[in-house]
């Protein structure tokens, strides 16, 4: 039984989730220019308004850039509005000198708090994948309990549990071979969430899935080999130890399937 998955991973299988260059091509120009234009719409009052004020003004420019960009573009928000708030709004103008002890440390405070609200927006976007991702695990582990139960068709379980290992390790292809295991020397994803190749320990964190061989998952019921998913690494895929075992449960589901 063949049960091929699509080619490419889904965007929830990798994390952390990676600005593509493109991305910060647009992000970083907007992280240095929006800091400056409001700054400089600022100018015109600035006799007027406290810097205080003006610096948290700027503050919220980097909390709105860091809440949809990268760390990168928020640092950069970060810089470009403390030497914005130097040149624009501190004696002297037009320079990157500060005359004033209080407007010194209100600039040190702007960058400061400014990185830090960029690490807590960026902890915060990581806190939210990582919630959506374990929910997506437990739905498919519960899909996959359910078609059990309800005694679906082996054939179907297979390939829906096919799809769901090349959602959560990020796999280019995923396949079902009744009755097989160690033909052709793969890799071999164990209970216990390790991968081991040629009698190694394969290190997944830092290396990623293995790319110049086939993984296979086997698929035991009491003790007895039922067959093998047979998987394919897609170039990046780097599934933490929690999704590797998710993919050894729903390999045993389909365990319990087949005995």
């Amino acid at each position: 039984m063949d049960g091929s998955a699509p080619d490419r991973p889904s965007a929830s299988s990798r994390w952390p989730p990676r600005w593509s260059v493109a991305g910060d091509r647009v992000a970083i120009p907007v992280a240095i220019l929006t800091p400056l234009a409001v700054a400089s719409g600022v100018v015109p009052f600035r006799d007027d308004v406290a810097n205080t004020n003006a610096a948290l003004v700027l503050v919220l420019v980097i909390v709105a850039v860091a809440s949809v960009a990268s760390r990168r573009a928020g640092m950069v928000a970060a810089l470009s509005a403390a030497v914005s708030f130097d040149v624009l709004l501190t004696e002297p103008y037009g320079r990157v000198t500060i005359d004033e002890q209080s407007d010194v440390e209100t600039a040190a405070l702007l960058l400061l708090v400014g990185m830090g609200v960029t690490q807590l927006a960026v902890w915060g976007r990581r806190q939210h994948a990582r919630a959506e991702r374990e929910g997506g695990y437990l739905e498919g582990i519960r899909v996959a309990a359910e078609a059990v139960a309800s005694g679906s068709s082996p054939g179907d379980l297979v390939q829906s549990v096919a799809r769901q290992l090349t959602t959560v390790l990020g796999l280019q292809a995923c396949t079902f071979q009744y009755g097989v295991a160690g033909i052709g020397r793969p890799a071999r994803l164990l209970e216990n969430g390790s991968i081991v190749w040629n009698g190694d320990v394969w290190d997944v964190d830092e290396r990623g899935l293995p790319l110049n061989t086939d993984i296979e998952l086997l698929v035991e019921s009491h003790g007895e080999l039922q067959g093998r998913f047979l998987l394919t690494a897609a170039p990046g895929s780097r599934p933490a130890k929690p999704a590797r075992l998710v993919a050894t449960t729903l390999a045993a589901q389909v365990g319990a399937a087949l005995r």
